[in-house]
């Protein structure tokens, strides 16, 4: 993958339906953080759709695009699963899943057919579902004495950095997610102010 700033994932989960000769496709998309979300959001698929023949998925997690699943669930080898991920991979995305659930028509529609099927249904909930550009932030753990929380608090703003932890006693301990384009200029700014550790997770 190459070196950016930002990446591209879901804004909310989206549906959409495709059918061929009488079998009915669902596909459902949803932002996903963790292999944890994914289970979550199959095992709840599974419950809202329980007399479907298959419940398809694929999914990528992460920047580097490494964690990825794919799932044809009882369909021909390849007829699903892939051509699923096809479609996220086509725009781009991580952290994105999408389960494709089909109910059986009584027409059997061959390997072809189903590729089609599966890649279609993919698409097009792609098609009606936000897709967002997040920036890429590296979170960085900030010590300091309470004195400085003016100065920390002004840079973290100033640069739009995120808060994820925060710890007030009279020594301060701060995590900040900061966005990758600024991480030069801010750790800067935050080194000037010479007592504060500065250090990344």
């Amino acid at each position: 993958m190459v070196e950016t700033d930002f990446y591209y994932t879901l804004g909310n989960k989206g549906s959409a339906e495709f059918r061929d000769r009488g079998s009915k496709f669902i596909a459902l998309a949803f932002p996903i953080q963790s292999i944890t979300d994914f289970k979550q959001c199959l095992e709840l698929v599974k419950k809202e759709h329980p007399k479907a023949t298959h419940h398809c998925f694929a999914y990528r997690l992460g920047l580097d695009g490494n964690t990825f699943r794919v799932s044809d669930d009882g369909e021909p080898s390849g007829t699903a699963g892939r051509p699923i991920l096809g479609q996220i991979d086509s725009k781009e995305l991580t952290d994105s899943l999408i389960i494709v659930v089909r109910y059986f028509g009584g027409t059997l529609l061959g390997v072809p057919g189903l590729i089609n099927a599966y890649k279609n249904a993919a698409a097009i909930v792609l098609q009606t579902t936000p897709i967002v550009q997040t920036q890429i932030e590296i979170n960085y753990s900030l010590q300091y004495d309470y004195t400085l929380m003016n100065e920390v608090m002004n840079i973290v703003k100033k640069q739009q950095a995120t808060i994820i932890e925060k710890e007030m006693t009279l020594f301060c301990r701060l995590v900040i997610g900061i966005q990758k384009s600024k991480l030069e200029e801010t750790l800067y700014h935050l080194k000037e102010l010479r007592s504060v550790e500065v250090q990344r997770l």
